[in-house]
């Protein structure tokens, strides 16, 4: 079957529900790619999509992209402070 339920999926995978829930919430997890609502608002698990999802091997760059734009901290990775060792200027 593609389309499981959170709880079948949390079963099959490891991931509990709760986890499952947060990659939905926090968009590691895309609508209509990993998962979608059922016509009844049931939220089902894609497994083909969960499985491209694998395989592709890193988060999606859209998403932290859609965070930054939104307010939200973009995370290590995307931050721009200030490089470590740089030379301080002469007083």
């Amino acid at each position: 079957m593609r389309y499981v339920t959170v709880r079948k999926f949390s079963s099959d995978s490891g991931y509990t529900e709760a986890a499952i829930r947060a990659k939905i919430a926090d968009g590691t997890w895309g609508k209509d790619h990993v998962w979608r609502k059922a016509p009844d608002g049931r939220v089902l698990i894609d497994v083909d999509g969960y499985e491209a999802w694998v395989e592709m091997g890193k988060p999606s760059t859209a998403n932290r992209e859609d965070k930054f734009r939104s307010g939200q901290s973009p995370g290590p990775l995307m931050s721009k402070g200030p490089k470590l060792g740089s030379p301080k200027p002469l007083v």
